[in-house]
């Protein structure tokens, strides 16, 4: 039963992403038909201005970084094949400082892996993606509700930093059906660029407070636009290693990281009498928050961490981790990529996983996880 209020609807997250990101003012979409993003395809054709579809995966990042240098806001979504063809031109993307969204929905690999399985095992994919080890900001839903909000987030931190956003979903985060209350969503505004409006001759990379240039687009009828890919001072003009071309390039690892708190998104259950927590992310998330129910019901106590930024790792993650003993670590992968992200590859007392590949982990799977973590001399 529902009250007048409710608004119940049977959806996919593909769905929600699409209209958030229409609502926020993304005016193009480019796709390859891919599993499991079809349906990114299939809503955008009804909601985004522009919606078409490349012949290849490299070519729909090639048309979005034009849509974004003309100052239509662009969208692309893939899995890891098409991921990887575009990374050349992602890479071209971060140093011209083209706002656009990449939806990277995981699947069972490597290489092609299962189309039809999911998985998430691109995380540090993401981390090394740029070279010369700038990170991308990386957002990554754990519910419907985050399809949205995530959604939203995205394009603004795109437009705000002039950066290509990467939002990091799965399988069955964008295909699978689910009811859901929709009346609580919140309200998306749309992402205004923050354009140039000086008199004097426009630098393309002349920065403002948050280190990121004021946009104007190719064509401008009053000043000349230069975008480039190659290091370059502040006016889009080639420079090898002059001071101001390496602070230029410099400036881009700097821009993204000093305004992290900006665009930090967690959920954060605490249990004040715990100390365990489980540390999880995207669509491992679900299965965790019915694992701490199942354990609280229990007398167990254990708190709870959602990350939904991934990328740059906020510093406030490090900080709500260190109040814990124990940290269990769910993710659907067997390498442990959130773990290796976090703490490296040396094996910690306190650092535990539970990891599986094929099939979701179960609440009932992390429970176990989280007790044997607790037991003598555990070590995982």
């Amino acid at each position: 039963m529902t009250t007048a209020r409710e608004r119940m609807v049977f959806l996919d997250g593909s769905r929600l992403i699409i209209e958030a990101m229409a609502r926020a003012g993304v005016g193009a979409y480019i796709g390859y038909p891919i599993t499991p993003v079809n349906w990114l395809f299939a809503g955008a054709k009804q909601r985004i201005p522009i919606a078409l579809e490349a012949p290849d995966e490299i070519t729909a990042l090639q048309w979005s970084a034009g849509f974004s240098s003309t100052g239509v806001f662009p969208v692309t979504a893939s899995a890891f094949p098409g991921f990887a063809l575009m990374i050349e031109s992602i890479n071209m993307s971060f140093m011209m400082e083209l706002p656009m969204v990449i939806i990277l929905a995981q699947r069972l690999g490597p290489s092609t892996g299962s189309a039809t399985t999911g998985g998430q095992g691109d995380l540090l994919l993401l981390r090394g993606c740029i070279s010369g080890g700038y990170s991308l900001p990386v957002f990554c839903p754990s519910n419907l509700n985050d399809c949205w909000d995530m959604a939203a987030a995205s394009v603004h931190t795109a437009v705000n930093l002039r950066t290509p956003v990467v939002l990091l979903t799965s399988k069955e985060m964008v295909m699978t059906n689910q009811n859901m209350d929709i009346s609580g969503l919140k309200d998306v505004q749309p992402a205004e660029r923050h354009l140039y409006e000086g008199n004097g001759a426009y630098k393309t990379y002349g920065v403002n407070g948050n280190l990121a240039p004021p946009f104007l687009p190719l064509g401008s009828d009053l000043h000349q636009v230069r975008l480039n890919s190659s290091t370059h001072d502040m006016e889009g003009i080639t420079q090898k290693n002059s001071p101001e071309a390496l602070g230029n390039t410099e400036r881009l690892k700097n821009k993204i990281e000093q305004s992290i708190d900006d665009y930090t998104y967690f959920d954060h259950d605490r249990d004040e009498g715990a100390g365990t927590v489980i540390l999880t992310y995207g669509i491992s998330a679900e299965a965790a928050r019915e694992a701490v129910g199942l354990l609280r019901a229990r007398g167990e106590p254990v708190s709870l961490l959602v990350m939904k930024t991934l990328l740059p790792v906020p510093p406030r993650i490090y900080e709500l981790l260190d109040a814990y003993e124990h940290i269990v670590v769910v993710e659907e992968n067997i390498a442990g990529l959130l773990r290796e992200l976090l703490y490296g590859n040396h094996r910690h007392d306190r650092i535990h996983g539970v990891n599986k590949i094929g099939h979701m982990i179960t609440p009932q799977e992390i429970a176990e996880g989280v007790r044997q973590c607790r037991k003598p001399s555990s070590m995982t």
